[in-house]
Parts: structure tokens; sequence; C-alpha cells
């Protein structure tokens, strides 16, 4: 006789939290009709080898499932890859693993006078319609970003800034890394989001700015060279049309961790 217990119920509720989970993943990332393929396959895969106990078949579709897992993790990667991030970026595992480690600020809090050139450079350079990407690093580190670019390590200041996203400046159209109160490297090649649901009006440097905030807990800042309008992406939103006041109010609060 079958027992139903309170262990059974939890391994139900779990694999059904990470059905779920799996399936907005894939829905974001415009891979939903594969996951409804690989849930039939499944189901299949159970109902010949588990209830209707085919030899033959059963065998041939267990080999396909062992290969199966393999492709998966290939095809897939970024995807389990933004999984562990997202998992590891919770702020309840974050607060349990510093808990656990005594983790420290590690100096990465940034002041006020090292906001405010940063807001003063991109409310003058949305005044001359400049565009401009900066993102400012926290706690995961974005040295593989900063390869991509030219290395500066120089002091936050408003003019370097302005001078650096000039129109006729070399690293106008890259990305600006700025981390523990320096402005590490320009030129940046950052990952460019392809979001369904990022409006169309929204430029290539938003799209960038949004895959820069997907991947990893950065702050990018967008200065649009369209409109001269101030935005900035955060954990894979948008804060959009922002005054001086409000983007110094989201830097010292997002970077201030």
């Amino acid at each position: 006789m079958f027992e139903f217990g309170i262990k059974d119920a939890i391994d139900i509720i779990l694999v059904a939290l990470m059905l779920y989970y799996i399936y907005r993943l894939m829905k974001e990332s415009r891979s939903l009709n594969v996951f409804i393929g690989i849930m039939v396959f499944i189901v299949v895969w159970l109902l010949v080898s588990q209830i209707l106990e085919m030899k033959l078949l059963g065998s041939i579709l267990d080999k396909l499932v062992s290969v199966g897992v393999l492709a998966l993790l290939i095809l897939f990667q970024d995807e389990i890859r933004k999984f562990l991030y997202n998992l590891g970026a919770h702020q309840r595992m974050r607060g349990l693993i510093k808990f656990f480690t005594s983790e420290k600020s590690n100096g990465r809090k940034v002041d006020k006078e090292a906001i405010m050139p940063i807001v003063m450079a991109c409310m003058s350079m949305g005044k001359q319609k400049v565009g401009a990407l900066i993102v400012m690093e926290r706690t995961a580190p974005l040295d593989d970003i900063v390869e991509t670019g030219d290395l500066i390590d120089a002091n936050i200041n408003q003019r370097l800034i302005e001078n650096i996203f000039f129109k006729n400046s070399p690293l106008h159209d890259g990305a600006m890394i700025i981390s523990n109160k320096r402005i590490r490297a320009a030129g940046c090649i950052l990952p460019v989001s392809h979001s369904v649901n990022i409006p169309k009006e929204l430029g290539l440097r938003h799209r960038a700015a949004m895959g820069i905030s997907q991947e990893s807990d950065a702050v990018a800042i967008i200065v649009s060279e369209e409109t001269g309008r101030i935005s900035v992406a955060i954990k894979g939103e948008y804060k959009l049309r922002l005054s001086a006041e409000q983007l110094e109010s989201i830097l010292t609060k997002e970077m201030n961790i």
C-alpha cells in the first residue's frame, strides 16, 4: 500500500517550484517551446519505461536522456549561469552566507564625493545630448569586462568622464567601468540583452546596460544620445527619465552596500 507523508508533499512542492522557475526562465529567454518539448519527452519517457515497461524503447529513451542532459547544458549554458547567479545573488542567500562566513564590506561603499561628479557629468552630457554608458561595480567583479576596454585607473572626475564620452573620443562608444571609487577602464564591451520586453525606442546602450545588470549586480547609467535623458539599469529593470536628484538618490542607495 502506497503511503503519502510529509516528505512526499515537500518533494512534490519542491519539484513544482523548480519546474515553475525553469518555465519562467525559458519564457524570458524565448525558449518556451523547447521547455514544452522537453516536458513532453520526459512524460513519454516515464510512460514507456516506468508504466508500460517497454524494455527496448525504454532503453533507447534512457540513452537519449543521458546524452540529452549534456546537450541541454551546452545549449542553455547562458540560462543556467543566469539561474545560478540569481540564486547566489538572492538577498536571503547572501544574508545567510554573511551570517556563516562573517563576510565584511570590502570597501566598495561609495560616498557622495564619488557620486556627485558622476551625477554632474551625466546631467551635463544629457543637456548636450552626448551618449554615455557608465557601469558601477558592486559585489560581483567585472574583471572580464574591464579586459575588453582600455585601462585608465584614475580618480572619479567630472571633466574626465565628459572628455571620455566626447563625441570625437575613441572611447565614446564603449562603457566606462567604475570600481572602488576609481574609473578603472573605458571603451569596454558589455553583454547585450535580447529581451523582448525592452521598449523599442531604447537603443543599443540601453540593451547593453540591461545585459550587464542581468548578468551581475552592477548599476549601469545610460545617457541617451538621441534624447539626452538619463536612465539606470539595476537587477534587470530600468529606471527611466531620471532627474539629478533621483539619480543621486539611486546611486547613494544602491552603492552603499
